[in-house]
């Protein structure tokens, strides 16, 4: 089977990524982190993992009940660099809910219609209903940093994002939606790494697209937007969570808790869902360029 982009990942990572980088791949074990940055040096234990994860999972069915009895409504955005792990976590979030009050909302490029209306306009059509949590697997944030970085929108455009978007969710909250921001951030070694895995995986293939092959090339660029992106959109009424990403396993225990800690559920044993991990989740200053 050939490579998908005639293995540009492959490319990139044997002439054009850093020498230290190729280094530190080279070097690295598979469960070790490359990040010199992030706060462990290995990856999670399974065991360990998979235990704290049964007790969350029970928790997230209590959320869910009582979202359906009371009508609570809870829109949760995933945002973050390709390959940040945002999909895996939405499926552990999912994983044992009810799917007809859970959904997903992973939306493809704009169509002509949609561009002429108003920016927001076709994420209002997928936020939650009574007894609903929506997912959002990126989000009206995509005009902060991946339309700024690959210049699909124009500089007044973004400005113009900026001007409404705090309004834009401080309107949702007060209407009554329990909304959250993640915001995962993977390293620069720990991307590669993820993007050469499914380049060589022809399970994973259908994961990578052109932008990704292009987004190596411009992490600086990403870099920035993603700064400026959270300093002008993190608020007391919807502020950002950080997530670092390195490690997926403890990153998806992080979010989980950050949600079920959040909320004042029924019957919510908050002994089950523990305290969580500072070091990996917290606000925009734990955020690692």
């Amino acid at each position: 089977m050939s490579l998908p982009f005639d293995g540009a990942i492959s490319a990139f990572h044997q002439s054009d990524a850093a020498t230290a980088l190729r280094d530190q791949l080279a070097k690295a074990g598979k469960d070790d982190m490359l990040s010199p940055s992030y706060p462990y040096a290995e990856e999670m234990g399974r065991k360990d993992y998979e235990r704290q994860m049964d007790a969350l999972q029970v928790e997230l069915v209590k959320l869910q009940a009582w979202a359906k009895e009371t009508g609570a409504r809870i829109a949760i955005v995933f945002e973050g660099r390709d390959a940040a792990g945002k999909g895996g976590t939405i499926k552990r979030f999912r994983e044992n809910l009810n799917p007809r009050g859970a959904r997903v909302v992973a939306l493809s490029k704009p169509s002509e219609a949609e561009q002429s209306q108003w920016y927001f306009q076709r994420y209002i059509d997928h936020l939650p209903s009574a007894g609903e949590i929506t997912f959002f697997d990126r989000s009206w944030y995509n005009r902060g940093v991946v339309e700024k970085v690959f210049g699909f929108c124009t500089e007044a455009q973004r400005e113009h994002f900026f001007h409404q978007v705090n309004d834009f969710e401080r309107m949702l909250v007060e209407d009554g939606v329990h909304l959250v921001k993640f915001w995962l951030n993977v390293g620069r070694g720990e991307q590669l790494r993820r993007f050469l895995k499914r380049e060589r995986d022809p399970l994973k293939q259908w994961k990578l697209s052109w932008i990704d092959v292009e987004g190596l090339k411009r992490w600086d660029d990403y870099s920035a937007a993603i700064s400026d992106t959270l300093n002008r959109s993190h608020s007391a009424t919807a502020p950002w969570t950080i997530v670092r990403s390195d490690d997926k396993k403890r990153a998806r225990l992080a979010a989980i808790r950050h949600v079920l800690s959040g909320i004042d559920y029924a019957h919510k044993d908050a002994s089950a869902i523990g305290p969580n991990d500072s070091k990996i989740c917290g606000g925009p200053d734990i955020w690692d360029a």
